[in-house]
Parts: structure tokens; C-alpha cells; sequence
């Protein structure tokens, strides 16, 4: 059934199967017209989250023992209301965040895509297991957590909060959805239409800022905490957590390498163009976008030319409701700054700033949060740009040796989520099997590369745990082993 999306769209919490209206609302502004507001959002109490806690914890009693069937059927009825309203979901999630209309139809796409997986095997992942031979039996069940709280970001708001819900309730757990003020009005509003094809307090969804987050995080009552976001919240996350020894799942920050071999074919026009994307894609604004380059020193002068060739073909900035455009802004002024900062400091340092890519309308483009996309040349293998995780349109082109020295340029980071290795495959892989990274692609980078049948996540201080794929799903439950051994006594016990 479709329903009438129009902007600005106020939301509101959803609480134990009800709307909850908020005494206070924020506005969130469309990045690219910041004096047009896209809807508002609930500033919800502390009280209203422990409310939806507590509802939480309620309905798990009885979720808890629900049958497969039943939480399958209920998940594809809540997949089929996203269907139907897909078109005007993408235009909302457009206009509040900024991305381009293809970009917020293909996060749509992901967004489904994985909870038709979860859905699909659901029942294989979380079925009892039972192993029998001449020592004995057990049998192994994936029990439910409990309450999770889940928390969203705002560069890839709606796939990655339901990359949570799906798993979550599948397995049997009930849920309290946050998700973040620079994107709450597609998450809320899907969240919503999630939760009211489930039992009163299974799924609920609030709004607010850090106090809400601490609730969430900090409540006994809660036993998981999914995350995605900055390393930095992280680090607060597992502090808040380690009181009562909550399970955590930490997507975090990443500064993702992209090496190109010396086989690497830079007259490959789509191969050229699939760099440029993994660039700029969102705007540069995804955890796995493709952040420090490392070409190959005998083809670096021609991978540059080739390279501004094909962002000048790509890179067209402005109006994200056009079809032709293919970056937006920034999603907010803050974002933006940061990343001018990094570029002054670039400028500063005397390195080669180059913006590339084309404007339609440069009225328009003044008067929001947009940027040229941003190449940077001859940086130090330290410099700000290249150590900083700069998430906006901008990258670092820098050179290197040999393989040996690539391998350390791209290990040498405290973080270490997706990774991309470019040139002959055979050799490509042999170098991806050396990086520090929990997702390395190969003559691919960015959302190009992702695979949902296949577990994402990081390592080092890009986060605990994984999405995606079993193992992904496999984060939502314990594991809880019944041993019957045929020989019930220890044979060295003395009688």
C-alpha cells in the first residue's frame, strides 16, 4: 500500500505500537537549498527511550518464542511496504540528505536486497543443529540476545539501519532504532512501517541527540548494541557497554587504501571509471569509499591524465532531484568545513589542488553545501589528507616502489575496514591476501564491490564484529551448546 510522502515530513517516535508525539521538533534542512527544510524530527526525552526500552525488554518475553514462520511472513510484509513506496522513499531520503536521486534509489536497492537475504535464510542460519556420534550428543541452538539498540549514521542512513532490523527480529530479538539528525526521516519513517507489521513493542524507533544515545547504549536493560559511525563514538560506545558486558557490534571509520599495480591498465576507460566512483560516489561521504591512492610509480604521470579524463566525464555536481547529476553537497555545513580544512592545509603545504568535475548551475551550487570534488597531488605519504579519513569529495594521489612498499603505505593506518587492489587479478589478489583491512576488492572499490552474501566489517579500530552475509546475521544471537555425553563420568575420577 502506498502512502502520501510529502515534504517537509514531520515524524514522530513509534513506542510499544504507538505514535508517540514529540513536544519538541528539529528541523533538517536539504543540504543542497539549507534554507528549505525537509521535514522535522522528534526531540525525544530520555524518559521516551527508557519508555521504549522498556517495551522493548516486555515484548521479548513473548517474541522471544515466536516461530520462524511467523517472524518471516511479518519481515516480507514489512519488505513489500518499503517496495511500494520505494520511488517516494528515494525522493525523501534525497532531500534530506543530499545524495543524487540514482544514488538514494541504489541505497533503496541494497536496503532491500539484504532483507530478502536475511528473510531467505533466516530459517537455515538460526536452525537448531544437531551432531550425534559414539561419544555422544549436542545440540547446538542461536538463541536471542535480548533488547538491542541499534544506531544509525547519516551518510547511508536506510541501509544501514535495516541491515539491523532485519537480522535483529529475525532471530528473535526486539529492538530500539536511533538514527542520526542529519538523516532521521527515511530510517524513522521505514523503521515505522517495519514495526507495525510486528507485536506491539518488537521494533520502536526514537530521535535526539548524545543523551538519547547514552540511554541506549547504557541501559541495564539493553543487551546489544549495533553501531555504525565514528571510531571516536565507538571508543564511547564500548566504555558505556563494558558496565554490564553488553554484546557489541562496532562498525567504525575508515581510511580506505586503493593500490594500483604496475599491471594496471590505465586505457581502460571503465575500469577508469569505476576509480572515479569509488572516489566520489555519495560524495565521498561512505565508510568504504576509496580514501588514499597509491599508484604504481611507472604509471602514475599517465594514471593522473587518464584519471582527470574520466572525472571530467563523470563528476557532474548539482540539483540531486536531476537525473544527469552525479555528486550532491556535502550533507552539512559542519562536514563541509572539515573537509575545506584538509584541503587548506593541503594548499598550505604547497601540494598540487586540483578540482575537477562540472557545475550546471553555479547560482545553485553557491547557495548550498557543495564543493568541487577535490584530487590532491604530490601530498606527503602523512599529510593530513592522506592520514585523515576525509569523507567528502576529496583524495590523495600519491606514488609508490614496488609492492613491498605499497603493502606498508596501505597498512600504515589505525584502521583498517575495506581496501582495493587494482591491476592482472592473479597478482592483484596476491597483494589483497597482505592488507590489513576487513574487506579488500579487487579491480573494484566502494559499494561497487559489495557483496551482501559475504560478511563486512573491519579490523583494527574500524570496529568488533560483522554484517552481511551469515556471519553478519549470526551477530544476533548466542550461541548455546547442549552437550549429552554417552559416557556421563570422567574414566580417570578415582571411585
Amino acid at each position: 500500500m502506498a502512502l502520501k510522502i510529502e515534504t517537509p515530513l514531520t515524524v514522530n517516535a513509534y513506542i510499544n505500537g504507538e505514535i508517540v508525539e514529540a513536544q519538541d521538533h528539529a528541523p533538517r534542512e536539504n543540504p543542497a537549498k539549507p534554507d528549505e527544510t525537509a521535514g522535522y524530527w522528534p526531540k525525544n526525552t530520555v524518559g521516551e527511550a527508557k519508555q521504549a526500552i522498556d517495551s522493548a525488554d516486555e515484548a521479548f518475553k513473548s517474541w522471544k518464542h515466536s516461530e520462524m514462520k511467523d517472524r518471516i511472513e511479518r519481515m516480507q510484509k514489512g519488505i513489500q511496504k518499503i517496495k511500494d513506496n520505494q520511488d517516494d522513499l528515494a525522493k525523501l531520503l534525497s532531500k534530506e540528505h543530499g545524495k543524487p536521486i540514482y544514488d538514494a534509489q541504489g541505497e533503496l536497492t541494497v536496503s532491500l536486497m539484504f532483507m530478502e537475504y536475511a528473510v531467505e535464510n533466516a530459517e537455515r542460519v538460526y536452525k537448531e543443529e544437531v551432531n550425534e556420534d559414539e561419544r555422544g550428543k549436542n545440540i547446538l541452538r542461536h538463541d536471542p540476545i535480548g533488547v538491542v539498540s541499534a544506531i544509525s549514521p547519516w551518510n547511508y542512513p536506510l541501509a544501514l539501519s535495516t541491515e539491523k532490523i532485519a537480522p535483529a527480529l529475525l532471530a528473535g530479538n526486539t529492538m530500539v532504532m536511533k538514527p542520526s539528525p542529519m538523516a532521521p526521516l527515511t530510517v524513522t519513517l521505514v523503521t515505522q512501517m517495519v514495526a507495525e507489521e510486528f507485536p506491539d513493542g518488537v521494533l520502536n524507533i526514537v530521535n535526539g541527540d548524545a543523551d538519547i544515545g547514552i540511554e541506549l547504549t547504557s541501559n541495564d536493560k539493553v543487551r546489544k548494541i549495533a553501531f555504525t559511525g565514528g571510531t571516536n563514538t565507538g571508543r564511547h560506545i564500548m566504555k558505556a557497554a563494558a558496565d554490564t558486558i553488553k554484546n557489541v557490534t562496532l562498525e567504525l571509520g575508515g581510511n580506505d587504501p586503493a593500490i594500483f599495480l604496475d599491471d594496471f591498465d590505465v586505457n581502460d576507460e571503465a575500469a577508469m571509471r569505476r576509480v572515479v566512483i569509488s572516489n566520489f560516489l555519495t560524495g565521498g561521504q561512505i565508510c568504504m569509499i576509496a580514501k588514499r591512492m597509491y599508484v604504481h610509480e611507472s604509471i602514475y604521470d599517465q594514471f593522473v591524465e587518464k584519471y582527470m579524463e574520466a572525472a571530467e566525464k563523470w563528476l557532474r555536481i548539482g540539483d540531486p532531484t536531476l537525473e544527469e547529476t552525479t555528486v550532491g553537497p556535502v550533507n552539512n555545513k559542519a562536514q563541509l568545513e572539515f573537509v575545506q580544512e584538509l584541503i587548506e592545509d593541503s594548499r598550505q603545504n604547497g601540494y598540487d589542488i586540483r578540482e575537477v568535475g562540472n557545475v550546471a548551475d553555479e547560482e545553485f551550487f553557491n547557495n548550498g553545501y557543495f564543493m568541487y570534488p577535490t584530487v590532491v597531488l604530490g601530498a606527503d605519504y602523512d599529510a593530513r589528507i592522506v592520514a585523515e579519513e576525509q569523507f567528502g569529495p576529496a583524495v590523495a594521489i600519491l606514488k609508490f616502489k614496488d609492492d613491498d612498499h605499497a603493502v606498508e603505505l596501505a597498512n600504515d593506518s589505525e584502521l583498517g575496514l575495506t581496501s582495493s587492489v587494482w591491476g592482472e587479478e592473479a597478482h592483484a589478489i596476491e597483494i589483497a591476501k597482505r592488507i590489513e583491512a576487513g574487506v579488500t576488492m579487487v579491480n573494484t572499490a566502494a559499494i561497487q564491490g559489495l557483496d551482501i552474501r559475504y560478511p563486512f566489517g573491519g579490523v583494527k579500530q574500524s570496529g568488533i564484529g560483522r554484517e552481511y552475509g551469515e556471519e553478519g546475521m549470526l551477530e544476533y544471537v548466542d550461541s548455546h551448546s547442549i552437550n549429552i555425553p554417552k559416557t556421563k563420568d570422567l574414566p580417570h575420577i578415582p571411585q
